[in-house]
């Protein structure tokens, strides 16, 4: 199912669910509204691509990481109390950690108001698959971190990665412990086929991802890209794409940069 989300159609499906579409298929979203469809499809194939999801499909406890990891998941584990958390803490806690993540990024993001992140949750209450992690310091109860996953039949996406910023810059590793029991949970105690991080990032303002390869041996899916324009950008890729490495405009950088995935040139 495709959802419209900042100009773009993105499948919304499970990335091992999705399949190519046809031009038609890609024009008729294109009328609904937008100004692209983004898709992927050939998931997880052998051969290296542009483009991959990053995924952790097995879980084998402490033993499969290295001594510097397990260290700190450990102090982690003794620092925070970790647990699976309902909306309405969430809506209680949620909103200053996300604001103070947001102010640090290195790509400019607007920060929320307090009626727009309620919003927010209702809406992923509403559609049932969200569902809401807690970083908590174990002697003061303080919130310190967060996670909102998106639950499927047989996989489980990471959407959503919040810390207060002074927290990740101290000696008690509140990630490690929380990817640490998130990966426990949904892998050995669900079962499911994996858990993802998303997509490759276009906008490249996360080092989120080559941490989980490698600290949590998360590891990438290929796959390929699929991009359909609205006529006018498209044009506007073709004459833009040889200049792509000397635009200065950041969003433009992003949408070249795409393209190049799509060509896997990059």
């Amino acid at each position: 199912m495709f959802k419209l989300y900042k100009g773009a159609w993105i499948d919304d499906t499970p990335p091992h669910l999705t399949k190519k579409l046809s031009r038609k298929e890609c024009l008729n979203l294109l009328d609904k509204g937008g100004y692209l469809v983004r898709n992927n499809y050939n998931f997880d194939v052998i051969q290296n691509t542009s483009f991959w999801y990053i995924i952790k499909d097995t879980f084998e406890g402490m033993d499969e990481l290295s001594s510097r990891t397990r260290n700190k998941i450990r102090r982690s584990l003794k620092t925070y109390n970790i647990k699976r958390i309902q909306p309405d803490e969430i809506l209680r806690f949620g909103l200053t950690i996300y604001n103070s993540a947001l102010e640090q990024y290195k790509v400019k993001a607007q920060t929320l108001s307090s009626e727009q992140f309620k919003d927010l949750i209702d809406r992923q209450i509403k559609d049932g698959r969200f569902q809401y992690w807690g970083v908590f310091e174990t002697i003061t109860n303080t919130p310190v971190a967060l996670a909102v996953c998106i639950l499927h039949k047989d996989c489980c996406e990471y959407s959503t990665l919040k810390c207060i910023p002074s927290y990740l810059h101290n000696s008690t590793y509140p990630y490690y412990g929380l990817f640490y029991e998130m990966n426990r949970y949904y892998l050995q105690d669900l079962k499911l086929k994996y858990v993802s991080d998303g997509a490759r990032s276009i906008t490249e303002h996360s080092n989120i991802q080559p941490f989980l390869e490698e600290m949590f041996n998360f590891r990438k899916a290929y796959c390929n890209l699929q991009i359909e324009y609205k006529w006018w950008l498209g044009l506007a890729i073709k004459v833009l794409y040889p200049f792509r490495k000397i635009l200065p405009i950041k969003k433009i950088q992003s949408l070249l940069r795409m393209e190049s995935m799509r060509r896997n040139e990059y």
